[in-house]
Formats: C-alpha cells, sequence, structure tokens
C-alpha cells in the first residue's frame, strides 16, 4: 500500500504532466547545486524544472495518459515542465547541455507525442513562438503597406502636377 506522501507525490506529478504542454526527461548526474539554478533560471518562469523518484514517476505518466517515459527512468532524473513556449524551454535545455556535459537529455513529450534526443534538438532549432508570430504579421500587413506607399506616391504626384497647374492657371488668365 502507498503511503500518503507517496501517494501525494503522485498526484502532484500528475499535475504537472496534465498542465504542461510539454516535458523534457533529463539525467543530471554530476552537476552541482549552483548549476541546476542556474539551468532553472534559464528556462524561465513557465517552465518547472524537478528532481524526481524514478517509480513515482512511472506511475505518474502511465496516469496522465504519457508513454515517452516508459524504458528511460534510470539513474539521476529530472523532469522539465514546460508550460509556455516549448522551442525556448528545448533551446534553453540544449544550449545548457552543450556547456554542461554532464546534463544528458534523455526523451521528451510534446502535445502528446514522443521525442526522442533528435527530436528535442529539432524542437530546439525552430525559431521562437514571437519571432514566429512577427514573421506572420509582416507577411499579413505587406500588401497594406504595398497599398499605403502607392497612395502616398499617388499624392506626392498630384501634389507636383496640381502645385504646377496652380502657378500656370493665373497666367493664362
Amino acid at each position: 500500500m502507498a503511503t500518503p506522501s507517496k501517494t501525494a507525490a503522485i498526484e502532484e506529478i500528475t499535475t504537472e504532466f496534465n498542465d504542461s504542454s510539454a516535458a523534457v526527461l533529463t539525467e543530471y548526474r554530476g552537476l552541482t547545486v549552483a548549476q541546476l539554478k542556474d539551468l532553472r533560471r534559464s528556462l524561465g518562469q513557465e517552465t518547472k524544472y524537478a528532481v524526481v523518484k524514478n517509480t513515482l514517476t512511472a506511475i505518474a505518466a502511465k496516469n496522465a495518459g504519457i508513454d515517452a517515459f516508459d524504458d528511460q527512468l534510470s539513474g539521476p532524473t529530472a523532469i522539465a515542465f514546460i508550460k509556455g513556449d516549448a522551442v525556448a524551454a528545448a533551446k534553453s535545455l540544449t544550449e545548457f547541455a552543450k556547456t554542461n556535459d554532464k546534463l544528458v537529455i534523455k526523451t521528451g513529450w510534446f502535445e502528446g507525442k514522443a521525442l526522442d534526443q533528435s527530436g528535442i534538438a529539432a524542437l530546439a532549432a525552430l525559431e521562437s513562438r514571437e519571432t514566429q508570430l512577427a514573421r506572420v504579421a509582416a507577411v499579413l500587413q505587406a500588401p497594406a503597406s504595398a497599398a499605403a506607399r502607392a497612395v502616398e506616391a499617388l499624392r506626392a504626384k498630384l501634389d507636383e502636377n496640381g502645385g504646377a497647374a496652380a502657378e500656370e492657371a493665373p497666367a493664362e488668365a
């Protein structure tokens, strides 16, 4: 029979899985407390990086309907529960792993699909959500900007021609 503290931990991890759009499973063996603090800071406010117990996490993942971590839960394990921009969090994790070889990115889960290490690297290679939205806005704004420039050019042309016609009109009269 599970103790109340283990049951509460399983419920907490299950809630984290359910509230997250993505999760990345890592092994942190050999990282110092200061390095873990730096990692948490680099992940931002919308990502929770938590050290978890493998057995409890396996139960919680199953409760949440996630099978991406089945064979990966061994050794010292921590999970990044991502509630915000998954691309930004994946970039932060991969950048941190490049400079700290003791952080091992094992596997992940994003929008209901399992990701291997290459999938997480591909996610990290995408542009951020803000950059993608800015590109879409620029594409949508381009026709309006072109129309505004055309109208301004016509107005300037009419001013040039209208000013010349106004100067000539008194001479004709």
